[in-house]
């Protein structure tokens, strides 16, 4: 495994924490049974020489809680819920560790 492969599977992680982190109360939701706060999960892989991370959910509730939802569900239930932001707030954190972490790995296997 290549130090940039380490170093992006090390970034991943560490979004992970911080949205579940997130999800813990507000500005975020608040999450009851941490069921939501652990269906959060990170991912790395190679596409050649291409690096690949991917953080998300398949929690169902997961749109509506970062972005809000106002109106009528398919059940016929109105809603006016604000949003909850927390994967967002995380994503802005980290992009500039991810790139010094990635640009520290780079550096050290030349």
């Amino acid at each position: 495994m290549s130090a940039a492969e380490i170093a992006m599977r090390h970034g991943a992680k560490a979004l992970v924490v911080q949205v579940q982190h997130n999800t813990s109360g507000r500005p975020g939701p608040r999450a009851i049974t941490g069921k939501y706060r652990a269906s959060w999960q990170s991912d790395v892989h190679r596409a050649g020489p291409v690096i690949v991370g991917e953080v998300g959910t398949n929690a169902p509730q997961a749109r509506r809680l970062e972005f809000g939802f106002v109106g009528v569900d398919s059940l016929g239930r109105n809603y006016n819920q604000p949003p909850f932001p927390h994967l967002g707030p995380a994503v802005s954190g980290f992009g500039s560790l991810l790139v010094r972490e990635l640009r520290s790995a780079v550096s050290r296997s030349l």
